[in-house]
């Protein structure tokens, strides 16, 4: 409890506290705070433009029957090397997502298409039943053949 005892004014010379909350501590806290969350929210956020489709991790395991739905750069859809129409994809995604229940999506779309198209079909292929779905990307060339490529002499 915060703040002095005063004198009562009556005859026993006895003290009594002051009732007044000291808010000065708390809005000390409450500054500290907002400045974290200030400056942690546009951290957390993802808004760098960014280059997704290569990286420089480990290459992931396969399954061995994975399901793989490609998207070209016409925007037209495979599963896993046969086309697939539009309106036949949520049956034929919900048909293997009973089938093979708990299995990845692998999703490969081409670099220059559209980001909502990718995340329009991943949007489907969730409501179609899966709940693990995965982006593939291409594994960056060394430098050493990005130089020789970009010369003409690689091959």
């Amino acid at each position: 409890m915060a703040g002095a005892l005063l004198p009562s004014g009556d005859d026993e010379g006895g003290y009594k506290p002051i009732a007044e909350i000291n808010i000065t501590p708390m809005v000390d806290v409450m500054l500290v705070l907002l400045i974290i969350f200030m400056v942690a929210a546009p951290l957390m956020s993802m808004g760098v433009p960014v280059d997704l489709p290569r990286t420089q991790a480990a290459e992931a395991q396969p399954p061995k029957d994975p399901v793989v739905v490609s998207i070209d750069q016409t925007g037209a859809l495979f599963l896993r090397d046969q086309p697939l129409a539009e309106a036949d994809m949520d049956a034929r995604l919900a048909a293997l997502a009973k089938e093979k229940p708990g299995s990845v999506v692998y999703v490969r779309g081409h670099k220059d298409l559209p980001y909502g198209r990718v995340m329009e079909v991943m949007g489907r292929i969730g409501q179609a039943g899966f709940a693990k779905v995965s982006l593939m990307a291409e594994m960056p060339t060394p430098p050493a053949a990005a130089g020789a490529a970009a010369t003409g002499t690689g091959r």
